[in-house]
This record gives structure tokens, C-alpha cells and sequence, in this order.
């Protein structure tokens, strides 16, 4: 199909950014697809849960999955460099993927945070996200006990 043809589609994000993407990148979006087949597209559609930022790195993301000439290993190349990341990215990318239905998209997300954590203490990963140990003592010792496993 020549660029020409292509359906466009409006999509209006959570601060009121509007994103010009051909129809065929936005579909990847389950959310979206079914906003097209149900024929709510016809003006803009909004995107309230996505900030423009993130909206575009979604698009950007959607626009080469769609490209029918990228090879398995390229996409693989392309993800690997996509995922890096800060942290407050990843979080958004995720809620992001979540909430447009993009599977692949929040997998490779949901990878990126596992990766970040694998091998990590409870304490380390309480520090990566800032996250308070509000435990007693007492709860954090049989918390250990009952989930021994998990501490080896």
C-alpha cells in the first residue's frame, strides 16, 4: 500500500498532544483496534492514561513491529536498545503497553524490570524502587521462614 493511502489516525494524549499514525501502526494497540472496528475513530481518539512522551515511544515501538521487512533478529537488536531505559520510563512504557493492550510491548517492559532485579536481595530491590519496608522485625523473620526458598 502506498504511503499515500494509508488511513491516518488522531490520537490525543493525556495532556492534549496530538499524534498523527497511520492506522496500520496503531492497531498493534488491541485498545485501539477495537476503538477502529467499532467505528469510534472517525475524529481523534484519546489516549487519557499516556502522557505525549509516552504515546510516542509506544508509537515509534508499534511502527517498527509493523514493518513487514524486519527480521526476527532485528527486531530482537531494536528491543535491546528500545529497553534501555530510566526508571521512571520503564514504569510509564509499562502502565503505557497496559492500558493500549500491547502485549509484546508490556512483556518486553515486564522483562527489562525482571532483568533489572534478577539476583537481587529483597533489600536491594526495596532500594532500585524506592520502595519502604514497613515490617516488624518479627513480620520480616517469618515472612523469611515461610519463604525459605526464596532467600537461598
Amino acid at each position: 500500500m502506498s504511503p499515500s493511502k494509508l488511513k491516518m489516525l488522531k490520537l490525543k494524549a493525556s495532556h492534549g498532544e496530538v499524534f498523527e499514525v497511520e492506522e496500520y501502526i496503531a492497531v498493534q494497540s488491541k485498545t485501539i483496534k477495537n476503538m477502529v472496528e467499532d467505528g469510534c475513530a472517525d475524529t481523534t481518539i484519546p489516549v487519557v492514561n499516556v502522557d505525549g512522551k509516552t504515546l510516542a515511544s509506544v508509537m515509534e515501538w508499534c511502527k517498527i513491529h509493523a514493518d513487514e521487512k524486519a527480521t526476527a533478529d532485528d527486531l530482537k537488536k531494536w528491543d535491546a536498545e528500545f529497553a534501555e531505559k530510566d526508571q521512571a520510563e520503564l514504569y510509564d512504557l509499562i502502565m503505557a503497553a497496559n492500558y493500549l493492550n500491547i502485549k509484546d510491548l508490556l512483556d518486553l517492559m515486564c522483562w527489562k524490570v525482571a532483568d533489572i532485579i534478577k539476583g537481587k536481595q529483597p533489600e536491594e530491590i526495596r532500594k532500585i524502587f524506592n520502595i519502604v519496608n514497613d515490617f516488624t522485625p518479627e513480620e520480616n523473620e517469618e515472612i523469611r521462614s515461610q519463604n525459605s526458598w526464596a532467600f537461598e
